[in-house]
């Protein structure tokens, strides 16, 4: 029977489509960022550091890895002009350096210049920055690992008459067939890292303090060699020659945006993240520099060779005894140890960050109730940078790490920009002064260092990006959260 007084009915209609560009460029906005942080699959991750932990984690990540690892390989390149290399790489993290302080007060989240991105320019390249983070990352893990055996090599040499045969202490390509001292400091860092991010930083600051130690110990022996005609030449092989050494280098900053990732774990980011981020950096740099002028005037930029272990070597030149290369092996030892442990950290955040935003499967954002972390992202990220680790060679990792950091960076200094046109009036504990100049000339520096790596780099880099957007158009764009609740995705 009809009810003839009854309205109307209105027929349902089905959402209209959303176009493939509009879910690329998707954007969450900072508020729904901060509001999800901290939370993971079956637990969070706990706010327990403050901002001595964080410049130390910051710190650790940094310091060692171009002065312990990557010195000897960057020397030949650019002679005693190394010094001016370490410079303009430090210049052009200063910049991104600034970047990063601003976005990590005003977006205090794990995941980094990922979210930021993801906040400012949409899921694309939110999702490539998180891809050349995963390269960055897990790279330079397995970079600064294979550095470790060398003074390993060092350490056990000096103090019980042993080292650990080629074979087993280098990998393919270098005279070995698997890299195992490689692959056992992965294994530690893990270990650390399981126990929680407190307990990991506590280990992390007394190993800064060691390392910071080792370095002053060899300023301070290494003087007694220094011969001021080995600057006599400062620029032999040309400002090109300076530019291909300082995009190494650049390897040797990565670092400093590990205190980024512990934005869910601070116990006050907006204040703390960007004071970590800039103090670890001035500190990095000094001791860079000075190192590097030291190691080049105690031994002629001929002499050096692609040893990992060069600065015991020369502390064994200049004062004829093995015992003060041993001395600072073993600081070295324990120092790339802590580079190790924190850049790994950083690598688990990132994937916790891009899991939960359901780009990345979801065994990556489960966190132990008991201890905070997130356990199985901890293991499967360690068992395949320290697999890495003990099957490719060094040079080819450090420049594969540059690259993806120098992509990384770019957007950071260009989120900055967009965040400050579209979101003018967000509080920010921290402005990038001069805006956007500072932010342009980080973005320019980026992309000249870029221009100066090899060609396999280039191609190396093409190949995961590739790979890259093949995973995402095929898993991550769908399963994405927002495309699953897109109603509070609309950016204010």
């Amino acid at each position: 029977m009809l009810d003839h007084g009854a309205p109307p009915r209105t027929p349902r209609t089905a959402p209209a489509p959303v176009g493939i560009g509009t879910r690329l460029m998707r954007r969450k906005p900072v508020e729904r960022l901060v509001a999800e942080g901290g939370q993971g699959e079956g637990g969070s991750l706990r706010r327990s550091l403050g901002l001595w932990q964080l410049t130390m984690i910051s710190i650790g990540a940094t310091l060692g890895t171009g002065i312990f690892v990557v010195l000897g390989e960057a020397v030949p390149k650019a002679g005693p002009a190394v010094t001016l290399s370490f410079v303009i790489a430090g210049l052009t993290a200063l910049f991104s350096a600034l970047s990063y302080a601003e976005l990590s007060g005003t977006i205090p989240v794990a995941g980094s210049s990922y979210s930021y991105a993801y906040a400012t320019m949409g899921e694309l390249v939110a999702w490539v920055c998180g891809w050349c983070l995963v390269l960055e990352y897990g790279v330079s893990v397995a970079a600064v690992a294979v550095g470790w055996g060398e003074y390993l090599n060092e350490l056990l040499d000096g103090t019980i008459g042993v080292t650990i045969p080629d074979a087993l202490s280098a990998p393919p390509g270098d005279g070995g067939i698997f890299n195992l001292p490689a692959l056992i400091v992965v294994l530690l860092a893990m270990a650390f890292l399981l126990g929680g991010a407190k307990e990991s930083a506590r280990a992390n600051t007394i190993m800064v303090c060691v390392k910071i130690a080792a370095l002053v110990l060899f300023c301070a022996i290494g003087l007694k060699g220094f011969q001021s005609g080995n600057y006599e030449h400062f620029m032999p092989l040309g400002m090109a020659g300076v530019s291909a050494a300082g995009a190494t280098l650049f390897f040797s900053y990565i670092g400093f945006d590990a205190a980024s990732t512990a934005g869910e774990e601070a116990k006050n980011a907006q204040r703390d993240l960007p004071r970590a981020i800039m103090l670890s950096l001035v500190i990095v740099t000094a001791l860079y520099v000075l190192v590097a002028a030291v190691a080049v005037g105690a031994r002629p930029w001929q002499h050096f060779s692609d040893s990992e272990a060069a600065l015991a070597g020369i502390m064994k030149d200049v004062t004829g005894q093995s015992f003060w290369a041993t001395l600072l092996a073993a600081g070295a030892v324990i120092a790339i140890a802590s580079v190790v442990l924190t850049v790994l950290y950083g690598q688990t955040r990132i994937l916790f960050a891009m899991s939960r935003d359901g780009l990345v499967p979801k065994v990556f954002a489960k966190v132990h109730p008991k201890t905070g972390a997130p356990r199985a992202n901890t293991v499967i990220v360690s068992l395949f940078c320290g697999v890495l680790a003990a099957a490719i060679p060094l040079g080819q990792l450090a420049d594969a790490t540059s690259i993806g950091t120098l992509f990384a960076f770019a957007l950071v200094n260009i989120a900055v920009i967009v965040l400050r046109r579209t979101r003018p009036d967000m509080p920010r504990t921290f402005r990038v002064p001069l805006s956007p100049v500072l932010p342009v000339l980080g973005f320019a520096f980026c992309v000249w260092m870029m221009g100066s790596l090899s060609a396999i780099t280039w191609i190396v880099f093409g190949v995961w990006m590739v790979v890259g957007l093949v995973f995402y158009f095929c898993y991550g764009m769908r399963r994405s959260r927002l495309s699953q609740d897109p109603a509070p995705a609309a950016q204010k």
